[in-house]
């Protein structure tokens, strides 16, 4: 793996040098955008708007509108808003990772500290699996500010880049109906989820529609001809809530990804 960020993590004056690497990977098919009638590949160009001209990675800059001219920002630009923020993720606080809810999260990273940083390190995570904390501080990463939660995974501390309060938008304009639910709907619905419920084993959830995909690319690069497996309906036909709820009870079956 390669890493996408070396820096450090601000711990009270405690500071501990770390290099930063991306935790997860895209299980999709990489495909190709093509043109219909001959297959050539798509090719995005950068044009200059006013020539129409391509213009080479070089010749390009960052700018920002202020009273309709451009300011040109370069990369010491950047750094120079907050030198401190591109060098070093600061703990501010620690918190109980139960009050972070789930919307807030956003990537994955693992941490790995250099050479001179590894007590430290070792220290920080040993702290946090035995107060159950998980500590929460801003860096900045390719000129963007990021608020980011840190916590042990194992023998690992695994950062986890979290949204901003205020990038989540409200739920104003959501129409919901104000249901009122029947006690026997609800003791037979609490009834299902009991019958459902397991360990959580993540490993049992594959991306199989990509595998699917494969198949049926794998097929056609042989010239055979592949057709779509009829849907399967899997809950009752009848409208009845209460009527499906024990039909889903009785069938028994627990659905998988």
């Amino acid at each position: 793996m390669r890493a996408i960020w070396t820096g450090a993590i601000g711990f009270g004056l405690v500071n501990i040098p770390v290099r930063l690497f991306s935790a997860t990977q895209q299980s999709e098919l990489d495909l190709d955008m093509l043109d219909k009638k001959d297959h050539a590949n798509i090719k995005f160009q950068r044009v200059n708007a006013n020539t129409g001209k391509e213009v080479d990675w070089e010749n390009i800059v960052k700018g920002y509108k202020v009273d309709d001219n451009y300011v040109i920002l370069e990369d010491e630009d950047f750094e120079k808003a907050s030198p401190e923020q591109s060098k070093i993720i600061e703990i501010a606080e620690f918190v109980d990772e139960s009050e972070i809810d789930s919307i807030y999260y956003e990537t994955p990273y693992y941490l790995q500290p250099e050479k001179s940083g590894t007590r430290a390190y070792a220290l920080l995570r040993d702290a946090l699996k035995k107060t159950d904390k998980v500590g929460l501080g801003t860096y900045v990463l390719r000129n963007r500010e990021s608020l980011v939660v840190i916590k042990p995974l194992d023998d690992i501390l695994l950062l986890n880049k979290i949204r901003f309060h205020d990038e989540i938008r409200t739920t104003d304009e959501l129409e919901i109906p104000d249901i009122k639910i029947k006690p026997a709907e609800l003791k037979m619905a609490i009834h299902l989820i009991e019958q459902l419920t397991t360990d959580f084993d993540i490993t049992r959830f594959k991306d199989s529609y990509t595998d699917k995909l494969l198949e049926l690319i794998k097929a056609k690069a042989k010239g055979k001809k592949s057709t779509a497996a009829p849907m399967k309906i899997v809950h009752s036909r009848s409208s009845d809530l209460m009527a499906q709820l024990k039909a889903s009870l009785e069938s028994g079956k627990r659905k998988a990804s």
